[in-house]
């Protein structure tokens, strides 16, 4: 009986008994799967490694990038700090000379305005000094003024008080001129006498040096 007539001659199945024999159909078993796999052409294996590889070779580079941009954030936000910190640590040096300058300056102008008030005292001991009289009777009281004198000139040589020269040149930022009059003996603009002694303290001129001038 050929093909076609034993499949005319056997009966058509309902769906059901369709069904039927499609369940009752043997499963592969698991060493026929592993045995089709051995048998899986290398290309298909090689295809399906390198799909799976692809994303994570993609990725790498963009992880990598954003490594970096962050690392680079991180050193200028470093950067930024340290110079905020040197700017800082300038300013309070320059505050800190500033403060000091001021405090020189302070003392400066209140030690001045003291040795100020003394130096008429230094002057009339002077000027006791110059016009002493020779006399045997005066000579110990002479003596004593000339004492007292040299003891106020230690005191303010020891704060720092120094004599203007009045030798030379007339130096109107030193000087001050009482009196401009023909000399023999100096050039124009020399000083002739000093009538009355400068003082400083440091730069800071206490009182000019009072002296006569020849013109």
């Amino acid at each position: 009986m050929t093909k076609r007539k034993r499949a005319e001659s056997e009966p058509e199945l309902s769906p059901i008994e369709a069904e039927m024999a499609e369940s009752a159909a043997p499963e592969a078993s698991a060493d026929e799967v592993a045995a089709a796999s051995i048998f899986t052409e290398p290309a298909e294996v090689e295809s399906a490694a390198a799909g799976e590889a692809e994303p994570a070779v993609a990725q790498a580079p963009a992880e990598r990038a954003a490594l970096e941009a962050e690392l680079a954030d991180l050193r200028a936000k470093v950067d930024e700090y340290l110079d905020g910190w040197r700017r800082t640590q300038a300013e309070f040096a320059n505050y800190k000379k500033r403060i000091d300058r001021e405090q020189d300056e302070a003392r400066s102008r209140a030690m001045a305005s003291v040795l100020t008030r003394i130096l008429p005292v230094v002057d009339d001991l002077e000027r006791a000094v110059r016009e002493r009289p020779d006399l045997d009777e005066v000579r110990g009281w002479a003596e004593g003024i000339e004492l007292i004198h040299r003891k106020l000139a230690a005191m303010l040589e020891a704060e720092g008080v120094e004599v203007i020269p009045a030798e030379g040149a007339f130096d109107p930022a030193l000087h001050e001129a009482v009196t401009h009059e023909p000399s023999d003996d100096h050039q124009e603009g020399q000083i002739i006498e000093v009538i009355q002694q400068g003082y400083r303290l440091g730069e800071r001129v206490l009182r000019p040096a009072r002296v006569r001038v020849a013109k």
